[in-house]
């Protein structure tokens, strides 16, 4: 073998081994998925283990530990994503992998969070809260299998009823949407639901105390709304065109760095702001949908 040959089996085999590499980088993205999702678990048994012996301060520090890990597994979830399909190593077993890490992280992390923090501290919530716990448990899983089944692109003639699949928009609110909603709130107001709240409106000197099942209550239709749009057919802003190629780089990065400042310093009004934000726009974009052709009409 002359030296020519020799150097090209030498490059041959590095970019084999580099190809390798990139293969199991979204997979170690996908691991940190899992064990942020597993440490969110971790701090809700924790914290309510805390509630059992009466300490409400040390729940507080588990309840908001276990929020944090989720919007972290979110952050993996998004690396891995967007990591698999800019070098192309998206794989089958990727995405079931992916799949299985999202149904702990966004589903089984949050429905616990939900449950021990909120609901589930009270005795006359406690049946209903653990079927809409499960209920949105069930429904990410759904929306999670119906994802995997359209990204396949299935035969219409065995799918007849299955939504068309657009790059742009999912169909169904992605299940990290509502784990991150869940996951904003108690970052937001880590106390256990139980005790209440104060309201101070603006203007005003008058504090309005506001009862914890009051709250209980509003945060079970939350989670039952949540886990309905999950398995609905309202189309969700997939943010995959977001990128340099459509955005000037200077803009993009300008906004990334904004929103990554504001998350650092106000973690909690910031993430609380995106998340509703987000849930809120699909139905507000297929209300929109529902009333301009109304319009339209009237004009004509």
């Amino acid at each position: 073998m002359d030296d020519a040959e020799r150097v090209s089996s030498g490059k041959t085999a590095a970019q084999r081994r580099l190809r390798r590499g990139v293969f199991v980088v979204p997979s170690l993205l996908t691991t940190g998925n899992i064990f942020c999702g597993f440490y969110s678990v971790t701090e809700s048994l924790l914290a309510a283990q805390a509630l059992s012996l009466g300490d409400a301060a040390i729940a507080t520090e588990h309840f908001d530990r276990a929020a944090v890990n989720i919007g972290f597994a979110y952050l993996f979830d998004a690396l891995d994503g967007r990591i698999a399909r800019m070098t192309g190593a998206t794989t089958d077993f990727g995405v079931e992998l992916d799949s299985i890490a999202d149904v702990l992280s966004f589903g089984i992390a949050p429905a616990l969070l939900a449950y021990s923090w909120g609901y589930g501290t009270l005795p006359q919530l406690h049946k209903i809260g653990w079927a809409v716990s499960f209920l949105f448990l069930i429904c990410g899983a759904l929306r999670l299998a119906r994802f995997n089944v359209q990204a396949r692109q299935p035969n219409p003639k065995h799918f007849p009823n299955n939504p068309k699949v657009e790059k742009k928009a999912f169909v169904g609110m992605p299940i990290p949407a509502g784990a991150s909603l869940i996951a904003a709130i108690v970052h937001f107001w880590p106390s256990p639901i139980y005790q209440g709240a104060q309201l101070n409106l603006p203007g005003s000197q008058r504090i309005t105390n506001i009862d914890g099942t009051i709250l209980a209550i509003g945060l079970i239709v939350l989670v039952a709304c949540l886990a309905f749009l999950m398995v609905s057919t309202i189309r969700y802003s997939s943010f995959k065109g977001a990128g340099v190629r459509k955005y000037h780089p200077r803009i993009l990065f300008v906004g990334i760095a904004l929103i990554g400042l504001l998350i650092w310093f106000y973690s909690r009004w910031t993430l609380l702001i995106l998340a509703t934000v987000y849930v809120c726009s699909g139905i507000a974009v297929k209300l929109w949908a529902m009333v301009r052709p109304r319009r339209a009409k009237q004009n004509a």
